[in-house]
């Protein structure tokens, strides 16, 4: 799925009104009925993320936490049964995942005398909130980890687990086409530090361009995401290995398609029409 830069901004304008919720992804829906659901979330995962670093300096100034976490506390006393955390990140605009996490570490100073608890401790509880020895503070932890839908441990797995996934679907695809490669773990059995998820051992031509590598995003690529996998990842793997494939399976900003002359070609699936520099068109297995 493509989608040109003035219908991204459209979406992005759209959401900035939207908190991290299933609800929202429902009302996404509706006002973008033509576009998949998983390339909306991933659009507004991203745009999500973008609007709390750009207010993270408020929330993370030493007087706003404590004021949080003591009104969390008061309200504890008179509402346990209430989702606290929820509707406070909810009114000060907050990933619920985050607040969690500075609830947490409030909670954690205030038993070790002011000492920073370790980051080790911190992430565990957050995964496994049942560590956390204030019970009532744990159940709003969790409430706040299963209802974030941009933010937190089981985002993070979720997000890990789809990577992976389409890795293994990019490798599926290859074999069925009959393609030779070496995938990232053989590449850093060979001793290779930073590379691509593939190398091909024979390049293809892909829409008249030659093909080396390819990379598998499972997220969409708008401009931000964009420019920084090229400068961190795709200039230096044209550079090391030549022109290479970068596969966006959720989409990308259709105009960021602008850099196949100078060796990275985008698509937002596995391409059909490869051809094999030594077999002609690629076919897949019978």
């Amino acid at each position: 799925m493509q989608i040109c830069r003035a219908e991204y901004r459209a979406i992005g304008r759209f959401v900035e009104q939207l908190r991290p919720t299933r609800q929202s992804m429902k009302t996404l829906q509706t006002q973008f009925p033509h576009l998949p659901p998983s390339t909306l979330l991933s659009i507004f995962s991203q745009e999500y993320q973008k609007r709390m670093k750009r207010s993270m300096p408020r929330h993370h100034a030493p007087d706003v936490i404590k004021a949080y976490y003591q009104r969390y506390r008061s309200e504890a006393k008179t509402r346990p049964s209430a989702p606290l955390l929820l509707e406070l990140a909810h009114q000060v605009d907050l990933s619920p995942a985050l607040l969690a996490r500075l609830m947490v570490e409030c909670f954690l100073e205030e038993r070790q005398a002011s000492v920073a608890a370790s980051r080790h401790v911190l992430n565990n509880m957050l995964r496994e909130p049942y560590l956390i020895p204030d019970l009532l503070l744990a159940k709003h932890v969790e409430q706040c980890t299963v209802n974030d839908c941009c933010y937190g441990p089981l985002v993070d797995c979720i997000k890990h687990a789809i990577g992976l996934e389409h890795e293994d679907l990019l490798r599926d695809k290859l074999r069925e086409t009959n393609l030779s490669f070496l995938d990232e773990n053989q590449l850093r059995a060979k001793g290779y530090d930073k590379t691509p998820d593939i190398i091909l051992e024979v390049p293809i031509a892909v829409d008249g361009h030659i093909v080396h590598w390819i990379e598998s995003k499972a997220s969409f690529g708008d401009d931000h995401s964009h420019h920084t996998y090229l400068n961190e990842q795709f200039w230096s793997y044209c550079n090391r290995f030549g022109p290479g494939l970068v596969i966006y399976w959720y989409g990308f900003v259709s105009e960021l398609d602008c850099q196949r002359e100078r060796g990275i070609l985008l698509r937002d699936g596995f391409p059909s029409d490869i051809v094999s520099l030594c077999q002609g068109p690629a076919r897949s297995r019978v």
